[in-house]
């Protein structure tokens, strides 16, 4: 064939194939983006906030909001929620610089692991009755997919806080609950009490978050027949409950009759003669208690598991080695809950919670708040190791912000727990302290308030805070800002200055992140309200949102828009 006949047939073989692009993209048979194609409206009422919010209205604004960003094109036979709570966008960023800081290189480059995630988004954390709001309101939001109020485990907003009757008109189902109750695999995972608010929302409903146990109840709530956080999870009649549930709190499952395991001056607080752990293993004869970690080394490979390591929390990171009956890392536990969890073929739904990221920023003991963030990322990256992007939606995210800021203009590199080495100004030039108005070095990170408040109080003298600082009998400092030239800022038990001296700091009202890998995860992107994360889950797994559709809960395309009855999965 001849040069020019070549031309002419390479120009048409052009045309052609653009003719056929264009063609393509009129009638929309390439799908560049598997969210947009994905894309389903739902329909919702405009309201007046607040007096217009309900139950149903937020399930369907949280449903619109993940169809509309394509939730209903994930095939995710798995999903995991991963929460750190407590984990401000603060936190993330400190404890990033900090892990790569212990890998021996600057920081600021380093990623944690979910920060390799393609899919992010934020969260808009506020609780109905409170724009700062609290780990049970939150962690309710994204259970059940409907936002409530503060201080409550998976009830609507209707009743006021403590309203046992109130709360037993309004249970919400939960996305462990549902998926239990219809023989899908579920696990909770936690370094907090299991009986706290964020593993506390999958499985139970209550007006007030610190019902852990029966002696916690009022007078009113037991003639009520309102039941303890500890009790139902044994209890569920949701399906057989959680087939995993692993972290602290014993006592709460203790009678007081009973000694703890391993700390001798400790005994079970429960009152009602209840041994809910005996109860549990009556009700899975194949499961396996442990309250160890050699104990959970050495159990079988398959069954129910129940794992309480501790009578309260689990230790932070950074004191678990000193453990001396020992504790499994939160990475072992994520590890150990997926390999049991995966082997039910229908597929599973687990939480993991890094909860006492949250406790460290309430000491205001920053060093305890980052090593458990990074506790945090090797879980997530024992989970992706563990899974495949093909089958598995992992989404990280926290239920609410905190206090810690990130100031001054410290030079690259500098230590993120050390003392501001670089300028106080944009137009400074960088020294070796950066000092303030009053010639004083100050650390890079601090909080608004909190037990690192430098004034006398009843515990600890004027000056730099310690962990654990209960603080009472505050004064105000007589000297101003301490000097902290000689002060080792990066040791693990100094407490990061406080503005305003408060006995526990407090938590942040700002939007958190969420990250997100696996089937579903391209519509993770945005401003959500924090309840869409329910129905991105939810949504992304179709043999999941199935069960909704069986029982009339969804509209013609398939979403799930309307408010589940609890009672029709109950067994």
């Amino acid at each position: 064939m001849s040069r020019p006949s070549q031309t002419r047939l390479t120009q048409a073989a052009l045309a052609l194939a653009t003719t056929l692009l264009v063609t393509a993209c009129a009638t929309g048979s390439i799908a560049t983006d598997p969210a947009k194609s994905a894309a389903v409206d739902v329909d919702v009422p405009t309201i007046r906030h607040p007096a217009g919010e309900t139950p149903q209205w937020w399930f369907r604004d949280g449903a619109a909001q993940a169809a509309q960003r394509g939730a209903m094109g994930g095939r995710a036979k798995n999903v995991i929620l991963f929460v750190g709570d407590g984990m401000s966008l603060t936190t993330v960023a400190a404890a990033r610089i900090l892990d790569g800081q212990r890998k021996g290189g600057p920081g600021e480059d380093n990623r944690l692991s979910w920060e390799n995630f393609p899919a992010t988004a934020l969260s808009k954390t506020y609780n109905t009755d409170s724009q700062t709001p609290d780990s049970a309101g939150t962690m309710s939001a994204m259970a059940t997919g409907v936002k409530t109020r503060a201080g409550v485990l998976s009830i609507g907003q209707q009743p006021m806080r403590r309203d046992c009757a109130g709360a037993q008109a309004v249970p919400m189902l939960t996305l462990w609950e549902l998926a239990a109750s219809r023989g899908f695999a579920t696990g909770v995972v936690t370094t907090t009490r299991v009986t706290h608010a964020t593993p506390g929302a999958t499985f139970t409903h209550v007006p007030e978050r610190n019902w852990e146990n029966d002696t916690e109840l009022t007078d009113e709530a037991r003639q009520t027949g309102c039941i303890d956080i500890a009790r139902q999870l044994v209890e569920t009649p949701f399906g057989n409950g959680p087939d995993v549930l692993m972290g602290g709190g014993r006592k709460n499952f203790m009678p007081v009759s009973e000694r703890d395991p391993e700390y001798d001056d400790k005994v079970g607080e429960r009152l009602d003669g209840r041994d809910l752990i005996a109860q549990w293993k009556q009700r899975h004869p194949d499961g396996t208690y442990v309250w160890n970690a050699q104990q959970l080394s050495d159990a079988p490979a398959s069954g129910p598991l129940l794992a309480l390591f501790e009578p309260d929390h689990m230790q932070f990171s950074h004191d678990r080695p000193r453990d001396g009956a020992g504790e499994p890392t939160l990475a072992e536990m994520t590890r150990t809950a997926i390999a049991r969890l995966k082997q039910n073929d229908k597929g599973f739904v687990l939480l993991v919670e890094g909860g006492r990221i949250d406790h460290a920023n309430h000491y205001g003991n920053a060093y305890r708040a980052l090593t458990d963030t990074i506790a945090l990322s090797e879980a997530v990256q024992a989970a992706a190791d563990a899974t495949s992007a093909q089958d598995t939606l992992i989404l990280v995210t926290a239920d609410h912000s905190h206090t810690l800021s990130f100031v001054g203009y410290p030079r690259r590199g500098n230590p993120i727990l050390d003392k501001v080495r670089g300028s106080s100004g944009e137009d400074g030039s960088a020294g070796d302290y950066a000092l303030d108005q009053l010639g004083l070095p100050y650390t890079t990170l601090s909080y608004s308030n909190g037990p690192g408040y430098v004034g006398a109080s009843a515990q600890q003298p004027e000056g730099p805070k310690r962990f654990q600082h209960e603080v009472s009998g505050v004064q105000i400092p007589k000297k101003g800002r301490p000097d902290l030239r000689n002060v080792d800022t990066q040791d693990p038990d100094y407490l990061q200055e406080a503005l305003v001296p408060t006995a526990s700091e407090s938590h942040g009202g700002d939007d958190v992140g969420i990250w997100a890998r696996g089937p579903g995860s391209e519509a993770v992107r945005g401003s959500v309200e924090q309840n869409t994360i329910f129905h991105f889950l939810l949504q992304s797994m179709p043999a999941l949102r199935a069960e909704l559709c069986k029982a009339g809960d969804c509209d013609g395309n398939g979403v799930p828009v309307t408010l589940p009855e609890p009672a029709k999965f109950r067994q």
